[in-house]
C-alpha cells in the first residue's frame, strides 16, 4: 500500500512540475506579447508622424502652386496690357516690363519651393508606409500570441516571434530611411 502512495505522490509531483512549466511558458508568451505591443505602439506613432508631415507638406505645396498661379495671372495681365498698348501705338510703361520680369523670377522661386514640398511629402509618405507595414506585422504577431495561449500551441507563439523579428526589421528600416 505504501508503494501505491509513493507512486501517487510522484505522479502528483510530476503533474505539478508539468503545470508549473506550462504556467512559465504562458508567462513568456504574455511578456513577449507586451513587448510586441510596445513596438507596435512606437511604429504606429512614427508612422502617424510621417503621415501628418506628408499631409502638411502636401498642403504647403498646394498653397505654393496656387501662389505660383496667381503670379502667372498677374504676369499674363501685364503681358496682355503691353500687347494692347503696343497694338494701339501707345507707349508701354517701364514698370510694366519690370513687373513682368519680377513675376517671372518670383514664379521660378515659388515653383522650386512647391516642388521641394512635393518631394518632401512623397518621402514622408514612403516612410509612413514602412512604419505601417511594421505595425501590421506586429498586430498579426500579437494575434498569433493570443491564439497560441488559447490553443496551447507553442508553434504559433514561435511564429509570432518570427513575425516580430520581421516587424523589427521594417521598424529599423523606417528609421534609416528618415
Amino acid at each position: 500500500m505504501e508503494e501505491l502512495e509513493d507512486a501517487t505522490e510522484r505522479l502528483k509531483e510530476t503533474m505539478e512540475a508539468a503545470e508549473e512549466k506550462k504556467e512559465r511558458w504562458t508567462m513568456y508568451v504574455a511578456l513577449s506579447t507586451a513587448i510586441i505591443a510596445v513596438f507596435a505602439a512606437l511604429a504606429g506613432m512614427y508612422g502617424n508622424h510621417h503621415a501628418n508631415e506628408a499631409m502638411l507638406d502636401q498642403i504647403k505645396s498646394s498653397d505654393a502652386w496656387a501662389y505660383y498661379q496667381s503670379k502667372g495671372i498677374k504676369e499674363e495681365l501685364n503681358v496682355n496690357t503691353a500687347r494692347i498698348l503696343t497694338s494701339l501705338d501707345r507707349p508701354v510703361p517701364a514698370e510694366n516690363a519690370e513687373a513682368i520680369n519680377r513675376y517671372e523670377k518670383e514664379k521660378k522661386e515659388i515653383k522650386e519651393d512647391a516642388e521641394e514640398k512635393e518631394k518632401s511629402s512623397e518621402e514622408h509618405m514612403r516612410e509612413h508606409v514602412v512604419f505601417s507595414r511594421a505595425v501590421t506585422i506586429f498586430q498579426v504577431a500579437i494575434a498569433l500570441s493570443a491564439i497560441s495561449i488559447l490553443t496551447r500551441k507553442k508553434l504559433l507563439w514561435y511564429l509570432s516571434l518570427l513575425l516580430t523579428v520581421i516587424g523589427i526589421v521594417f521598424f529599423v528600416i523606417g528609421f534609416f530611411t528618415s
